[in-house]
């Protein structure tokens, strides 16, 4: 050990450090085991103050950090290089609820808090705090705003971005950003934490965030509805917006190979239909008491040939289990194998071309392949991955996944759309980054990064 690692434990006390190759582990490879690092060590700040000496030890040294929050992400960009020189820096132990204000609808937390925890405080104080995703038990919230996280709500609420009224945040000279104000409305200059979230690390480390709250929606109602064509799911979506106005707050497009998928994956998952179809759509309605509403809409849709089958759950038991098999996906995915992974958006008006398309695409490059498609089609976000089939060679399989991920993400492009919906960018969609945002939006992000981050000490080799 070194004085400079004598320095850091000293700054996080004897339980806020770790380098116990065993107790490393779990922190040095992504979720999905794409990508493996390696760190000195590992230390866990349990104030923000503590976060600024270490950004400024690691400044006077010239060592870089990598700021790592439940290590739920999918494109390895909370996980240290393979130096094993880079510091991980793990926000878990600030946890802290700071301040519930039911009055302000807003909630000041601490970067480290665990996504339903945050979500329970809220219910405790009857409100309520949208965003929800399938790893809500163990994401951190400083990790879902560096990633502008999504999640199934977004039609309602927006990202993780939307929900966002103020930041704390430590620079890389460790220089605190301290814009925790709760206000809606001010025009005062910059709004500079925009700049952080969705920013991964690289401009600044999270430390804490205030909140929107939102109005309980009361009881909501849960449907899984069956469709012939994907494109159906679209044209459904439009009909019950205009019929049920913006107390939609989920609408999920799962194919039945997805669902196939969970069932084998997950003990206990069953679609509860006993007919098979080839495309589903899950939807979560803010109706009150009113249920009809639904009924009557989903019945109009029947009439008209675009829903051909629907359960609606009784009850809340029924509407878990329901909401269980889409949060069961990533899981029932990462048992499947590796595919290619595409993590789009286009516009709403545009996703029955890109679907129509894409299925042209993949019938002319690779007519074997497996479709995997699910997503938020409410907000224009497809998870569109591919299985390649298992007969290719190594070499056939690199050449094909080439060829095919860049079709797609050119028609993306080409449609309006983005490469990186959810999962931001990190490690494994630089290059996609410099390919798509070209010219002055790409030079402007490098010129952010080199004003805030002359060093290059925040996350160096993500998203940038």
């Amino acid at each position: 050990m070194t004085a400079f690692d004598d320095r850091l434990k000293a700054i996080v006390g004897p339980r806020g450090w770790k380098t116990d190759a065993d107790d490393l582990e779990p922190h040095l490879t992504e979720w999905r085991g794409a990508y493996v690092g390696e760190t000195r060590m590992l230390v866990a700040p349990q104030t923000t103050e503590q976060v600024v000496e270490v950004v400024r030890a690691c400044a006077d040294e010239g060592i870089a950090i990598v700021a790592q929050g439940g290590n739920t992400g999918m494109c390895g960009g909370a996980v240290p290089d393979q130096s094993g020189h880079q510091v991980l820096l793990s926000l878990s132990r600030l946890n802290r609820i700071r301040h519930v204000d039911e009055l302000n609808y807003s909630i000041e937390v601490e970067a480290g808090c665990v996504l339903s925890d945050i979500q329970d405080a809220a219910r405790d104080a009857d409100r309520y705090f949208p965003l929800s995703l399938g790893a809500e038990g163990s994401c951190q919230i400083g990790g879902n705003l560096a990633t502008n996280a999504g999640g199934v709500n977004v039609i309602r609420y927006g990202t993780a971005r939307q929900l966002v009224l103020g930041l704390e945040v430590v620079l890389a000279d460790g220089a605190v950003l301290s814009s925790l104000r709760s206000l809606r409305k001010d025009t005062a200059g910059y709004d500079l934490k925009q700049l952080f979230v969705g920013s991964e690390g690289t401009l600044g480390i999270i430390t804490a965030a205030t909140l929107r709250l939102y109005p309980d929606p009361g009881e909501t109602v849960t449907a899984l509805v069956a469709i012939r064509e994907s494109g159906d799911a679209v044209r459904l979506l439009a009909d019950l917006r205009g019929a049920l106005d913006d107390r939609i707050e989920a609408f999920e497009l799962v194919s039945r190979r997805i669902f196939e998928a969970v069932e084998r994956a997950i003990p206990g998952a069953r679609l509860p239909m006993d007919e098979e179809y080839p495309w589903y759509v899950l939807m979560e309605v803010a109706a009150g008491s009113h249920h009809e509403v639904v009924e009557t809409a989903l019945m109009k849709a029947a009439e008209t040939g675009l829903v051909v089958d629907a359960v609606i759950a009784k009850n809340s038991a029924e509407a878990d289990r329901l909401w269980r098999l889409r949060h069961s996906i990533s899981e029932a995915e990462r048992q499947l194998g590796k595919a290619l992974k595409h993590d789009i958006s286009v516009p709403i008006s545009r996703m029955q071309e890109f679907l129509r398309r894409g299925d042209e695409l993949l019938a002319s490059l690779q007519p074997d392949a497996t479709l995997l498609a699910f997503g938020h089609v409410g907000d224009g976000n497809l998870h569109y991955n591919v299985r390649l089939p298992d007969s290719l060679s190594g070499e056939e399989r690199e050449s094909a996944g080439e060829r095919i991920s860049t079709a797609i993400l050119d028609l993306v492009d080409q449609l309006g759309g983005s490469f990186s919906a959810e999962h931001g960018v990190g490690q494994a969609k630089r290059e996609l980054l410099k390919r798509y945002r070209r010219g002055t939006e790409y030079n402007l992000m490098r010129r952010l990064k080199e004003t805030l981050d002359p060093q290059n000490i925040l996350n160096p080799g993500k998203v940038i």
